[in-house]
């Protein structure tokens, strides 16, 4: 397994006026009147891929996760590496891209690889890859949670 330069999220050292949330996300805040430089997504991206991902949750039973950033020489092992420390990682959906090599990697915990299997995998990337070829990563991501969600059901 290769790893990450970003460790599983350890709430005390996050900086001030950030907060990891109960569903396991990280949540900031700037002060009044700075320049947020950032957030590479706008709120609009942001609430859409909140949505979904909340979505996709709630009507499947099975949390859906999603890691942008670099894999590694080999995104294979990164998203084997980066896959234990997502939330709820056992009954999870890892949706893990690495933008600057093209690399798009679907990882199922355990307890529902039996409804996340392969197929339903292979329909997600399959259905991010036409957004992702236009340089839409947001509506990529959101196409591949929703047609693994439409594909896992109940």
């Amino acid at each position: 397994m290769a790893s990450s330069k970003w460790p599983a999220v350890v709430e005390s050292e996050l900086p001030h006026g950030y907060a990891l949330t109960s569903s396991g996300r990280v949540s900031g805040v700037h002060e009044a009147g700075d320049v947020f430089y950032e957030a590479p997504f706008s709120d609009h991206e942001r609430l859409l891929l909140d949505n979904v991902l909340t979505e996709a949750t709630r009507a499947t039973k099975v949390r859906f996760n999603i890691y942008i950033g670099d894999l590694g020489a080999d995104p294979a092992a990164g998203a084997d590496a980066v896959f234990p420390a997502t939330p709820e990682a056992a009954r999870s959906v890892l949706i893990a891209v690495s933008p600057n090599d093209s690399a798009i990697e679907v990882r199922s915990g355990n307890e529902v690889a039996d409804r996340a299997n392969d197929r339903v995998c292979q329909l997600g990337v399959t259905a991010a890859m036409s957004s992702f070829r236009q340089g839409e990563l947001i509506d990529g991501l959101v196409s591949a949670v929703r047609v693994m969600a439409a594909a896992i059901g109940r």
